[in-house]
């Protein structure tokens, strides 16, 4: 099983950006499926970005799409987040997660929404 932490949040201005990391432990992260989530204050957890072990199939959610941009170093155990142009929509607490590929990234979205194990999260704050 997968031991993920997220990093990098913080205070952010208008048009400024940030990048999160998602730090794996286990052996498996190279073939896990990543997804990046997050909830802001009185509102639902939510889709943002996922993506395969190959980096070949990478979805993000309408709100992300154009600004936010997720990739990953298997080498590392790590994926990111580079989120540009942030919006005051944009302040949530963010996090990820993670399952082993077994289907295109469109079906582990709702499945790892749905799974319920998450870790701290990072906050991000559109100053």
């Amino acid at each position: 099983q997968v031991q993920l932490a997220e990093s990098g949040g913080g205070l952010v201005q208008a048009g400024g950006s940030l990048k999160l990391s998602c730090i794996a432990s286990g052996r498996t992260f190279s073939s896990c499926v990543i997804g990046w989530f997050r909830q802001a204050a009185g509102k639902e957890r939510e889709f943002v970005a996922g993506i395969n072990p190959s980096s070949l199939d990478i979805q993000y959610s309408d709100s992300a799409q154009g600004r936010f941009f997720i990739s990953r170093d298997n080498a590392k155990n790590t994926a990111y987040l580079l989120m540009k142009n942030l919006e005051p929509e944009d302040t949530a607490v963010y996090y990820c997660a993670a399952e082993l590929e077994r289907w295109p990234v469109s079906t582990h979205i709702p499945r790892m929404l749905a799974g319920g194990s998450w870790g701290q999260g990072t906050q991000v704050n559109r100053g």
